[in-house]
């Protein structure tokens, strides 16, 4: 890091503190909903996943049992 940059870090003012921490916690919010938002959409997609296998090994064997008679 060369002198300039050192020194503007240190004369940060009190307000500039108070922002650089507040986006930090906006940063973490945003980033803790993208999280939350993304595992809700992977359960979503599981659910239907399993709906359409139940469907699709449920339907064929009841009509076979109807059609079929029984034995």
């Amino acid at each position: 890091m060369s002198k300039k940059q050192q020194k503007s870090k240190q004369k940060l003012t009190t307000a500039q503190k108070e922002a650089r921490i507040k986006a930090a916690e906006e940063r973490a919010k945003r980033e803790e909903e993208a999280k939350a938002a993304k595992a809700r959409t992977k359960q979503i997609f599981t659910i239907v996943v399993c709906v359409i296998l139940v469907l699709a090994l449920g339907i064929p064997t009841i009509g076979l049992a109807a059609l079929g008679g029984g034995a």
